[in-house]
């Protein structure tokens, strides 16, 4: 099956990109995947301020990888696995390319081993 190519300009995409790129929203992403969690809980975690955590977990959900659910007075945050899907896409499309590639050098050496043999 043809593979579509990634397309750099997948606003979406680049902002998964951007929001996973620091370690800390890793973390975050990994807490939140099991169970929905308030700021504070999530907040006790992290040698950082709770402010701090807030404008991460901004960052996640302006990408899409968080959702928030009002419950009273305090923000729940759960993950929100579809954007990573696009990811997880565009990135099958570069492991395919190498593995094409490192396919093609094994031939080559592969070649070259038997060319070697055969004229000694």
């Amino acid at each position: 099956m043809e593979q579509a190519k990634p397309n750099p300009d997948n606003k979406p995409a680049m902002d998964v990109f951007q929001a996973i790129a620091d370690p800390s929203r890793r973390k975050l992403l990994e807490m939140l995947g099991d169970e929905e969690m308030p700021v504070t809980a999530i907040s006790s975690h992290f040698s950082m301020t709770r402010t701090a955590v807030s404008k991460h977990l901004r960052i996640l959900t302006d990408a899409g990888l968080l959702t928030e659910r009002k419950v009273g007075r305090e923000t729940r945050y759960r993950l929100e696995p579809a954007p990573l899907q696009e990811l997880k896409r565009w990135l099958a499309y570069y492991d395919r390319f190498w593995d094409n590639k490192m396919l093609a050098l094994q031939r080559y050496v592969e070649s070259s081993d038997d060319s070697q043999t055969s004229s000694s």
